[in-house]
């Protein structure tokens, strides 16, 4: 199964240090938002799930959640 690189999103975590990064049901958490989304890839794969296109930044990614 392929999908865009922007069907992942990252944000910053409150009341604690660093990002996380949530597609399909995972979520994977790092210190900076690449090691966030570096760590999304190799969930990814691991079930399957190839990213089509590599964001030319992850700053495309960065979302706010409320």
């Amino acid at each position: 199964m392929q999908i865009s690189a922007k069907k992942i999103k990252i944000f910053k975590i409150k009341n604690r240090e660093g990002y996380a990064a949530i597609c399909c049901d995972r979520l994977t958490e790092g210190k900076t938002t690449y090691q966030a989304y570096d760590r999304m890839l190799k969930a990814l794969r691991r079930g399957g799930i190839i990213i089509k296109n590599q964001p030319t930044s992850l700053k495309q990614l960065i979302t706010s959640i409320k």
